[in-house]
């Protein structure tokens, strides 16, 4: 690799330069690469509404509790969609329209494991998983596994679609510097979580069936353990990139946008494949 700040600055130029064409409002890129100790930010303090980034924080909690034998992976939960507001206890239901997973709808009155829900959560990101998941391990757990493992710039203070907190102001929200040391904290597991619950979370991540972002722009052979979320105004990825022959690098971008942008899922594109390029040249041989 080239000088590293120099490589920082073209990749800070190409990030901006995509950004601008793309007419983006915000954007953050925060990385880090095991294989060099390579690192960048843009805007990486920047805080953005997580949409469904934030479920990164519900697994991580959920794996931080197996380990800690609050509960097993094999356990069963009982389907419903019927939530309480945080803001009043008040009672609220998810619309089956506005989840990815209508599946998960399908066996409300029967029971999941909590390791069927998690991968429902991550993997079609389903919203009825998640919100199952958190009433489950509680709001302020979730928030302690986040402290006890350093992990700041994730603000997670509710469910999934409750509109009453949404109108008062309550949404998570991430920045790409916190959601990067999520995945560091995962990767350097030692310190945070079993060997056997990374190996977990990690084979989860890889069956992410929204692939459009940060994956669309790399070669075939590598694989990306990642999040995704989107909502009206905002389109993220979060993951690590694997590639032979190597160790993986940490990757972060999210993105703020005009409600009638069309094209929402390519600027993130195009920014992993920037990335990808700053991090291993067209020289550089990757054995498969």
């Amino acid at each position: 690799m080239a000088d590293s700040e120099e490589v920082q600055f073209r990749l800070l130029q190409r990030v901006l330069g995509i950004a601008r064409e793309a007419h983006l409002t915000g954007a953050a890129v925060a990385v880090y690469d095991y294989q060099t100790g390579f690192h960048f930010s843009c805007e990486a303090d920047k805080w953005f509404h997580a949409a469904s980034t934030i479920k990164l924080a519900i697994l991580f909690g959920l794996f931080r509790a197996a380990d800690e034998h609050r509960l097993s992976l094999s356990d069963q939960l009982h389907v419903r969609n019927r939530f309480l507001s945080v803001v009043d206890g008040s009672p609220y239901r998810l619309e089956i329209s506005r989840d990815s997973n209508s599946e998960i709808h399908d066996r409300i009155g029967r029971t999941m494991s909590m390791m069927d829900l998690a991968e429902a959560m991550i993997v079609t990101s389903s919203n009825l998983a998640t919100n199952l998941l958190v009433d489950y391990l509680e709001i302020p757990y979730i928030q302690q596994t986040l402290r006890s493992a350093n992990i700041e710039g994730i603000d997670f203070v509710r469910g999934v679609e409750d509109h009453l907190a949404y109108e008062r102001g309550l949404n998570n929200r991430v920045t790409a510097r916190g959601l990067l040391s999520l995945f560091q904290a995962l990767y350097e597991h030692r310190r945070h979580l079993s060997e056997g619950s990374q190996a977990k979370m990690l084979n989860i991540l890889f069956g992410q069936r929204f692939n459009r972002m940060i994956p669309a722009a790399l070669p075939p052979e590598a694989k990306v353990a990642h999040k995704t979320g989107e909502i009206s105004t905002v389109c993220h990825d979060a993951g690590m990139v694997f590639l032979p022959g190597r160790k993986p690098y940490g990757l972060v971008i999210l993105t703020e946008f005009d409600p009638n942008q069309i094209k929402r899922s390519e600027p993130l594109a195009a920014i992993s494949g920037a990335v990808y390029e700053s991090l291993v040249p067209k020289d550089e041989t990757v054995k498969v």
